[in-house]
């Protein structure tokens, strides 16, 4: 039985994300039909005059907020005033025009960044702001933190029904494999391709190899979104009280050192030199695990294998080459 008809207007906030197209997919693939997409050239969620028109214009009923200004350490280093205006104000627009057009169901996408560097593990939900966060990414961390109060605080004020969900690291079809702005995984899919096409008998990967992450394929994560937008009502409002901010873990509930990472990579990409770890690059915090009972408590639980996770990725990575390659001759 789900909550949400399969006629319902949908709005998936940047659909052309890893994270937003994989929510598509999923919507699509249990029949949902009328899903409401822009480009960020169509509608800049910024602007708080486009995104009010554009609710009053196209009435959905339920809502992916998927859309934000994302990047790896680097990007979340260097560009931290643009992490922190530019996600504030799509995610304060989006909310804020969804509760004054009486949007149904809301789902807001945050980052496991949001819990102290320093958390006890695995990560509970009712850890967020028990300590302080990671420096390299707190511009990000609370934009997303403050997403997470404006859905419990328009739940509490108006009656709203509004979920925040906080994936762990995602990786899959339609990531970023920039080479200084992506994340680890993409990151090391580009390198060790590199290092394979180039026949180099090294490859290296940032830090000492033993910091603990978890890894979500992006597909699972979409899956457990719907999944949890379309609880049957009782559930969906046990969800939601005054107590505890509205906020599900998504994860897979267990972890790998960045060195079990790299080499998984390597061997699927095809890539038999060496991994040589520069632990001059920085580590970030040591461990990342999601505590996922809450999720699982709901019924849901992650089914894709690591392995086929980035063979799949691989070859994703190996199409967008391939197609750039085109553009550039």
């Amino acid at each position: 039985m789900t909550a949400i008809p399969l006629e319902a207007r949908i709005y998936v906030a940047g659909h052309r994300g890893m994270v937003g197209g994989a929510i598509v997919r999923e919507l699509q693939r249990q029949g949902y039909h009328n899903l409401i997409t822009r480009t960020h050239a169509e509608l800049d969620l910024t602007r708080q005059a486009e995104v009010e028109a554009f609710f009053a214009a196209e009435k959905p009923q339920y809502v992916f907020l998927a859309a934000a200004k994302v990047g790896g350490i680097h990007a979340n280093n260097v560009y931290r005033a643009d992490f922190i205006h530019q996600n504030l104000l799509i995610q304060s627009n989006v909310i804020s025009a969804a509760w004054q057009h009486g949007v149904e169901r809301l789902l807001f996408l945050g980052s496991s960044c949001i819990y102290p560097k320093e958390c006890p593990q695995p990560i509970k939900e009712s850890y967020l702001l028990t300590g302080p966060l990671e420096p390299t990414n707190q511009p990000y961390a609370l934009a997303k933190i403050a997403g997470i109060e404006m859905c419990w605080s328009f739940n509490r004020q108006y009656g709203t029904r509004y979920l925040a969900v906080m994936p762990t690291n995602l990786y899959g079809p339609g990531d970023n494999y920039h080479p200084e702005n992506s994340h680890v995984i993409p990151a090391l899919i580009r390198k060790a391709h590199d290092a394979k096409v180039s026949g180099a008998a090294t490859m290296s990967v940032w830090g000492s190899g033993r910091p603990m992450r978890e890894f979500l394929y992006c597909e699972d994560m979409a899956a457990a979104c719907v999944h949890l937008l379309n609880l049957p009502e009782g559930e969906y409002q046990s969800l939601l009280n005054d107590r505890e901010p509205p906020l599900v873990n998504i994860g897979v509930g267990h972890d790998m050192s960045i060195a079990e990472l790299a080499t998984t990579i390597a061997r699927v990409v095809g890539f038999k030199g060496e991994l040589v770890f520069d632990a001059d690059k920085p580590d970030g915090t040591m461990r990342k695990l999601l505590d996922v009972s809450k999720l699982q408590s709901y019924g849901w639980k992650a089914s894709m294998s690591f392995d086929d996770g980035i063979a799949i990725s691989y070859q994703d990575f190996l199409k967008r080459e391939s197609a750039a390659t085109v553009v550039h001759h």
